[in-house]
């Protein structure tokens, strides 16, 4: 899936618009992700993504970066034999499109 624009609050994933966070999958957008904690990414927030088994799980902390993915978060991603990458949503964007052929889940925060 390519992601085709991005700005403040709002992306257009393979010609569908979405003014909420997101998650993107290989074949399928979940539309309004929302997180327990806001802007912490905490494990629960991941529990639709890590029993895909993604080769990359890609992080958008938001336009400026405030999304944090707390520590213990980290290690479990890692723990799961899969690559972490996390960036600000404009560089996360970039990261997916190149990597979009590759078994990968993008998670999105739109704002921040």
């Amino acid at each position: 899936m390519k992601i085709e624009y991005y700005d403040f609050g709002e992306v257009i994933v393979d010609g569908k618009e979405y003014a909420g966070d997101v998650i993107i999958f290989p074949d399928r957008v979940r539309a309004n992700w929302w997180r327990k904690e806001g802007h912490s990414l905490c494990i629960d927030d991941l529990k639709n993504v890590i029993p895909e088994k993604p080769e990359i799980i890609i992080i958008g902390t938001g336009f400026d970066g405030y999304m944090k993915i707390l520590p213990e978060t980290k290690k479990y991603i890692e723990n799961q034999n899969t690559k972490l990458i996390v960036e600000t949503t404009k560089k996360a964007i970039e990261m997916h499109n190149e990597l979009q052929f590759k078994h990968i889940i993008t998670c999105l925060h739109l704002t921040c």
